[in-house]
């Protein structure tokens, strides 16, 4: 099944568009400069096969978020965009198209650094060519070559700037783009490979969730069972457990429905997600979507990644000790005295602080759903309606409870119980490189280098909700969780043909990895608090 056709147009603003382009027009050639021009005047372009596809009016409404462009203006995003869309939305986006380039077939196109890597966005004057510094990026080492002027009304975060060809040069890298376009294209076949397997068809009745659904109302069966029939702390607690416990199981579902995973049509897979998330989690599963399309596209890069960006609890590379600037929370992430304190013993507050993450996600649940991010639509209204329902029953829950003690145990337990979740999130990132190579490193190769497996027995693997194969995941996102052990055997017979490295580790040695990462970074930290302290006691002397 494919995305709604009408949905789809919608979505990319091509309904009823008139600069929409017909298949059959013949395109202009452009070569690489022309792109960089008129990228510098303001239009956010990117390659797909070797059509220029302007976003410019679409992208704020685009279903993956608006930084989902961003971050491939001037880019190649074949792959990206293979990935990520049905079939049917392909043949949409191609329309889109205002003129065509010439790929090298041997090297491929060379990239072009998106504005927004440079901190760089779109001024809100609307005029053509006009730029505003959102933040400060470590790329954005040519600043001072930029023209500022001073006619902003006294307002410095939004001084017109105006961007030059040459600074959307890519910084040299250390990568052969050569053999970057060899995985880019090895890439297209094995899913060509894939598809011609079945292995993104849904797998069988109820789309392979039969023994799922099972599994998730005997836990819900279970905590309303406890919760009705006990009074005495033992039975409530039991109840807790299995509410927790089935929060954990469903959210894996809302993680799947969130990449179209389920049925593969968006409209379906959102209203479970809506259903799963909202109104029986508690969370916006438009915010999971916001943020985890910008984590998978993006992977562990330090200021644009923020599943990675967890301070002031978590710093997986002394970079954070630079208040970073976040791309997609749009501040600085400082690393004050409570990040100094909290991350010198990250390593031993993991376990802890990932115990209570899901209070967390209600924080950025509720701040995405009440800022200016989401469109105030019907399904904006739907969202907010499941997260009014999960707070009456679950708050009604907890207030018929006898005492204020038993409803906080109620609330750490069933909490706590949802929360091996996260350590299974972030145990497949964590550990893997933040290296930042740039534009030119392909899908495929970025995807393995940042993400790895956990190797688990079949007969398990439910408890981990297809999460511990987040590598193919990763490299297919819209192929059905079911299907992905299968899909993993041809995965790593690519990763062998291509000489490319396919991370996985077991459990408890995943774990070690990621606990040695934190300690290291504390240990770092520790090391620059005494270089600090012996250089003021020599100054003192």
């Amino acid at each position: 099944m494919t995305d709604s056709p009408e949905l789809v147009e919608s979505a990319l603003g091509l309904q009823g568009s008139p600069t929409r382009k017909p298949r059959s027009r013949q395109l202009a050639v452009i070569d690489r400069d022309e792109v960089a021009k008129r990228i510098c005047q303001g239009a956010l372009l990117f390659i797909y096969n070797d059509l220029v596809i302007n976003a410019s009016s679409w992208t704020r409404s685009h279903p993956g978020g608006e930084l989902a462009i961003l971050h491939f203006v001037g880019r190649d995003a074949t792959n990206e965009v293979l990935a990520y869309h049905s079939s049917e939305a392909l043949r949409r986006v191609e329309r889109y198209a205002i003129a065509r380039v010439v790929v090298d077939p041997q090297r491929g196109w060379t990239p072009l650094t998106p504005p927004i890597a440079l901190g760089l966005v779109r001024h809100e004057d609307g005029q053509r060519g006009h730029w505003r510094r959102e933040g400060r990026l470590r790329l954005a080492a040519a600043e001072s070559s930029q023209n500022s002027d001073s006619s902003s009304n006294g307002r410095k975060d939004l001084a017109v700037l105006s961007l030059q060809p040459e600074q959307l040069e890519p910084s040299d890298s250390s990568l052969d783009q050569q053999k970057q376009h060899l995985y880019a294209l090895a890439y297209r076949d094995l899913k060509s490979k894939l598809e011609a397997a079945g292995l993104f068809d849904k797998p069988g009745p109820l789309y392979g969730y039969g023994s799922d659904i099972i599994r998730y109302a005997a836990l819900g069966a279970l905590a309303i069972f406890f919760y009705l029939k006990t009074t005495g702390w033992s039975g409530q607690m039991a109840s807790a457990l299995f509410l927790g416990l089935m929060w954990h199981q469903l959210t894996f579902l809302a993680h799947d429905a969130g990449h179209t995973g389920i049925t593969g049509n968006w409209t379906k897979d959102r209203a479970i997600g809506i259903a799963v998330a909202n109104c029986i989690g508690g969370l916006s599963i438009g915010w999971w979507c916001d943020n985890h399309n910008i984590h998978h596209l993006v992977p562990n890069e330090l200021e644009h990644d923020p599943d990675i960006q967890h301070i002031p609890f978590f710093a997986i590379s002394k970079q954070f000790f630079g208040d970073l600037w976040s791309s997609y929370y749009k501040r600085i992430m400082a690393f004050d005295a409570a990040s100094k304190t909290l991350i010198s013993i990250q390593h031993r507050l993991y376990y802890i602080v990932l115990s209570l993450a899901r209070v967390n996600l209600y924080v950025l649940s509720y701040s995405y759903l009440l800022g200016p991010k989401p469109r105030r639509n019907l399904m904006w209204a739907t969202e907010m309606m499941g997260v009014a329902m999960f707070w009456t029953y679950f708050g009604s829950m907890i207030r018929h409870l006898p005492s204020w003690q038993m409803r906080l145990a109620y609330i750490l337990v069933s909490h706590v119980a949802a929360s091996p979740v996260h350590v299974q999130i972030v145990l497949s990132h964590f550990a893997c490189s933040t290296e930042a190579l740039g534009p030119v490193e392909s899908f495929p190769a970025r995807q393995l280098r940042t993400t790895m497996d956990v190797v688990c027995s079949p007969n398990i693997e439910f408890i981990h909700g297809g999460l511990h194969l987040q590598v193919t995941h990763h490299l297919f996102p819209r192929m059905p969780r079911h299907n992905l052990r299968q899909a993993s055997s041809m995965v790593k017979e690519y990763c062998k043909d291509q000489e490319l490295v396919y991370q996985e580790h077991g459990w408890i040695d995943g774990n070690k990895k990621v606990l040695n990462v934190l300690e290291d970074v504390a240990n770092q930290l520790q090391f620059l608090k005494e270089v600090a302290d012996n250089e003021i006691e020599e100054k003192l002397r």
